[in-house]
């Protein structure tokens, strides 16, 4: 189902709670909703349809891919650059890291760990910043 995107700083700048096996039908909302606002939007977060769980969805360049709990376990090639959001208008500066490692559970809740670069690695920053309450 197409959710609304949250907007509420309040709400956005919580931190999300582990994703579980029972959150599957917020993964399919945040996959529905992300595809609803593909031309405007690489990735999105499930608060930013209402659910403060840690799961995200990303355009891999591939296909879009799912991640639940993902945590960024390295981190290399900083650099600066601007970012926007459907959670507020216009872009904002930030730091993100060319090349990052992730650990997460993929759709059938199974642990993967993957090395992302370039722009993937980027959009993966930003939901994960998401789930850790930070808006960019």
């Amino acid at each position: 189902m197409v959710r609304t995107i949250i907007r509420n700083k309040g709400f956005l700048a919580r931190k999300s709670t582990r994703a579980t096996e029972a959150d599957a039908k917020i993964a399919s909302d945040l996959m529905d909703t992300f595809l609803a606002n593909k031309e405007n939007c690489v990735g999105m977060a499930a608060n930013m349809i209402g659910w403060l769980k840690n799961i995200i969805v990303v355009d891999a360049g591939f296909a879009p891919l799912v991640m639940y709990n993902p945590i960024i376990t390295k981190k290399e090639g900083p650099y600066e650059t601007e970012e926007g959001c459907l959670c507020h208008e216009g872009e904002r500066k930030t730091i993100r890291y060319e090349r990052i490692t992730v650990m997460y559970q993929d759709h059938a809740f199974k642990p993967q760990k993957q090395t992302f670069s370039g722009y993937v690695a980027q959009i993966i920053q930003h939901e994960v910043d998401h789930c850790n309450g930070i808006v960019i």
